[in-house]
């Protein structure tokens, strides 16, 4: 777990991290990130104020554990756009990763104005976040998810093959995976995952994720560590793999399967999950809400725009899609067709006009 006193941090920052961790109940890899997101802060707010020099990339040489505890409460919120500023020009920071920095420095003065008698406003309530280009996610088409299933191999390919299996059927995040415990399984087919903020949901393991775990089990070994004994996934050591070291057996495989070199991280595997489910399976959107373990609806919703996407493909398959206009086009008449007894109705019409009219004449 973290130890937050292990942080480089003035007071206020370290009783903030512990607050998250221990009250909120953040996940350690949470406080680690807004640990880093506010001492990049508090380093550029420090040596703005000083006159120190700001050339060095996350201002890796000023310190913090020595800042004034009013000028962190005397930050302004165009302090805070100087900080976004600085980060976009020096450290070519992209949206995504400054609306994460945002989300860190308002939750940072929403506690020292909520939680402590320290602020009696909060300066950043109104500090926007960028505007983020809404990409969608990358992901491996149903065939592709086929190639890699099929390319996995090696000493530890029936553990391998069980944690992709998975990724690509439950849709669960790394963080989930990795903290399978033998514990975790429930009844025959339930798998309990703790997911953000250290909320649990229970996924169900359909019959491919069950063949999967029947073959790991056979081959599974005990961990080498007593205190290492309720985790599933194990290394060769007999101990728990890393998200790292997940996203490096991932990777050999997508080689062996001819899949590398684009992007494919155990993340896209979950995006990939989501989206075989919402478009082969025909799964709702708000049951798909609830397996992937999302707190707002419009977080999923983003598999609907794929679908959109789809039905473009399907436009474009269409035998006309390709079609040209010859550059000289028949001439066809517009006028309505005449049954035949139309035609012999105007015939005798006429014959009736012709000796109406010769009677005139005479």
């Amino acid at each position: 777990m973290t130890n937050v006193n292990q942080y480089e941090a003035p007071q206020l920052l370290r009783e903030f991290l512990s607050y998250m961790l221990t009250i909120k109940g953040r996940s350690p890899r949470t406080v680690d990130g807004y640990y880093i997101d506010l001492r990049f802060f508090l380093r550029y707010l420090k040596a703005s104020k000083t006159g120190l020099p700001m050339e060095e990339k996350n201002l890796s040489d000023v310190t913090i554990s020595d800042i004034p505890e009013t000028m962190i409460l005397q930050a302004t919120i165009s302090d805070a756009y100087g900080f976004l500023n600085f980060a976009l020009r020096e450290n070519e920071n992209n949206a995504a990763t400054r609306c994460r920095k945002v989300s860190s420095i308002r939750a940072f003065y929403t506690y020292l104005q909520t939680k402590t008698t320290k602020l009696p406003t909060n300066p950043m309530e109104h500090l926007e976040t960028p505007a983020k280009k809404k990409a969608m996610p990358k992901y491996l088409t149903l065939e592709e998810s086929i190639q890699l299933l099929n390319a996995i191999g090696g000493k530890q390919r029936q553990r391998d093959y069980c944690m992709i299996v998975f990724l690509l059927n439950c849709g669960m995040r790394l963080s989930e995976l990795v903290g399978i415990k033998t514990t975790s399984f429930q009844g025959d087919n339930g798998l309990r995952l703790l997911g953000k903020g250290n909320k649990e949901r229970i996924v169900f393991l359909n019959q491919s994720c069950l063949e999967a775990k029947a073959a790991y089990d056979k081959v599974r070994s005990e961990p080498s560590v007593a205190k290492y004994k309720d985790f599933y996934f194990l290394s060769q050591q007999g101990r728990p793999l890393s998200p790292r070291r997940v996203e490096q057996i991932l990777e050999g495989h997508l080689q062996a399967a001819g899949l590398s070199g684009r992007g494919i991280s155990p993340h896209k595997l979950r995006h990939t999950a989501a989206t075989l489910m919402y478009q082969h399976g025909h799964v709702d959107i708000r049951v798909l809400k609830d397996v992937l373990g999302h707190v707002n609806l419009g977080t999923t919703e983003i598999y609907t725009h794929l679908a959109g996407s789809q039905i473009e493909k399907a436009a474009d398959a269409s035998p006309l899609a390709s079609f040209h206009q010859s550059p000289q086009p028949l001439q066809l008449s517009l006028e309505p067709q005449q049954s035949p007894e139309d035609v012999q109705q105007e015939a005798l019409e006429e014959q009736r006009q012709q000796k109406k009219h010769k009677v005139q004449t005479d």
